[in-house]
C-alpha cells in the first residue's frame, strides 16, 4: 500500500487490490485527522483575474490550478492540503486527460495527488470554459 508523506492533517492511500491510479494523477483514499479545519473551494475555472479565458485546454487547466492555489493561500494553505478534487471537463477526451495529468504532475511536484472524480460535461457556466476544479482541503487550525 502506498501512502503520502505527512504534509497536512490527512493521509492519502492507494490500497493493494486496486489498480495504481498514479498515471492518471489521483489517489484512491484519503483519511482526515480529527480536529482538522476543512476548506471547501468552489469550482475554479481557467479564467484569470480579469475574467479572461484562454481557448487552450492546458492553459485553462494551469490557470484553474493557480486559482485553487490563490484561494487556499488566503487561508494559509496550499495545494498539498487538498485531499479531494472534482474535475469537470468539457468534451473530455484521453488527450485532455493527459494534459490534466501533466498539469497536476507539475502542480503537485512529486507528491501524491488527491482523491479525484473526473466528470465529463457538455458545457460549464461560462462560454469557452473548458475545465472547472472543485477542491476540499484540510489543515490544522493556526497552522
Amino acid at each position: 500500500m502506498t501512502q503520502s508523506p505527512v504534509t497536512a492533517p490527512f493521509t492519502l492511500y492507494n490500497p493493494e487490490g486496486l489498480y495504481d491510479p498514479t498515471p492518471n494523477a489521483y489517489s484512491h483514499l484519503a483519511v482526515v485527522a480529527p480536529r482538522a479545519e476543512w476548506l471547501f473551494v468552489a469550482g475554479q475555472g481557467g479564467e484569470d483575474a480579469e475574467g479572461q479565458l484562454s481557448p487552450v485546454f492546458a492553459d485553462q487547466a494551469a490557470q484553474a490550478i493557480a486559482n485553487l492555489r490563490t484561494a487556499l493561500q488566503s487561508r494559509g494553505a496550499d495545494l498539498r492540503h487538498i485531499f479531494k478534487l472534482t474535475l469537470l471537463i468539457v468534451d473530455h477526451t484521453e488527450e485532455r486527460l493527459r494534459m490534466w495529468v501533466e498539469e497536476a504532475d507539475r502542480a503537485w511536484a512529486g507528491h501524491m495527488k488527491p482523491v479525484c472524480t473526473l466528470i465529463p460535461v457538455p458545457r460549464l457556466a461560462l462560454d469557452g470554459m473548458l475545465i472547472e476544479i472543485e477542491a476540499v482541503a484540510a489543515r490544522m487550525p493556526n497552522g
